[in-house]
């Protein structure tokens, strides 16, 4: 039993250093428009866009981590102002969603770590923190993306969606047009 105490006062003691050294938001930063599903939808319907889901949990450190570092990244808050309705889901939030026809609550709002069925439904039941959704304009899920995500690694993936890419080629080939094309550049800059 002692040892059960000990693991998780550990693990409390990691998670508080991760959360303490991670870099603080300066003030007056331009942030992602982050917003709830049902205002996404809202806003979809009178212009719309791809949709960028952020499937996260309060207790979540590696969530938190891509909070303080990928979502900071000026480069990643400008393109996904412009180019997604960017939502954040917490996956055991208590909210009830109306979708497509479809209610989605958490049946078991009083249980510690129980799921709303909208996050459940968007991941497959695959829970993993966090997970990235994609959607496009008409609320097709394009592709699912567990884990955390670098700056360097987000921005060609929404650049995908974005332009539309996923329509004419694969994001391997889209990856390698990219590495080519910044290879040129490089090259006459010589």
């Amino acid at each position: 039993m002692k040892s059960k105490g000990f693991i998780f006062l550990l693990l409390g003691v990691i998670g508080f250093a991760v959360v303490s050294f991670m870099p603080a938001k300066k003030p007056g930063a331009q942030s992602i428009n982050w917003m709830d599903f049902d205002r996404a939808v809202k806003l979809n319907k009178e212009h719309p866009k791809k949709i960028f889901i952020d499937v996260y949990t309060q207790w979540c450190g590696w969530c938190k981590r891509m909070d303080a570092s990928t979502y900071q990244d000026k480069e990643i808050i400008d393109y996904m102002n412009k180019y997604f309705y960017a939502v954040r889901l917490d996956a055991e939030t208590k909210d009830t969603f109306h979708f497509n026809e479809h209610q989605f609550v958490n049946s078991n709002a009083t249980q510690k770590g129980s799921v709303n069925e909208l996050a459940y439904s968007l991941l497959d039941g695959k829970m993993s923190y966090p997970t990235t959704v994609y959607m496009d304009e008409k609320f097709n899920r394009l592709t699912v993306y567990p884990g955390y995500v670098q700056t360097s690694d987000l921005k060609p993936i929404l650049k995908f969606f974005a332009e539309d890419k996923y329509k004419t080629m694969t994001y391997e080939d889209f990856r390698k047009s990219l590495a080519a094309a910044d290879s040129i550049a490089r090259s006459k800059s010589k």
